[in-house]
């Protein structure tokens, strides 16, 4: 059984380490008010400006982690768990939560809350995966 040498274990730990710190560099939050411009029929958040908002703010977080051209390749079951009425704010949250050769994925949850009181609730919750591409749109490494 080969074994492995403490060069290759403190390299290792090291790429680990640094993953980890970028990851925790490009969380990325934004902050929306519900307008009834983006409401539907019912006075809450229209389920398509949701999934738009947070492909947005995924997109911005794994920009964030890898620097690199990247396309949206998939969402991942989403749950709407609580209507957002118009009048209260969207905090929307991403966070890369895996890192592949050429893929990252990153989840994206939406907390409601009220303007005038001191409430809030998980309201959404998604993953987006993201394909980093060169200049011919081909696929390439997303972390060095």
């Amino acid at each position: 059984m080969p074994s492995t040498s403490q060069t290759e274990i403190t390299s290792q730990l090291s790429f680990h380490e640094d993953v980890a710190k970028r990851i925790e560099q490009s969380e990325s939050r934004v902050i929306k008010a519900i307008f009834p411009s983006n409401t539907n029929h019912h006075n809450t958040l229209f389920g398509g400006d949701a999934l738009a908002w947070m492909d947005e703010t995924a997109f911005i977080a794994a920009t964030r982690f890898c620097r690199k051209s990247l396309v949206t390749v998939s969402s991942d079951r989403i749950d709407f768990k609580k209507a957002i009425p118009a009048g209260s704010l969207a905090e929307l949250i991403a966070r890369v939560i895996h890192v592949g050769n050429t893929s990252i994925k990153v989840e994206v949850n939406i907390f409601l809350e009220d303007m005038y009181k001191d409430k809030r609730e998980h309201a959404i919750r998604g993953v987006f995966t993201f394909v980093a591409v060169d200049e011919q749109r081909a696929p390439t490494q997303v972390w060095p």
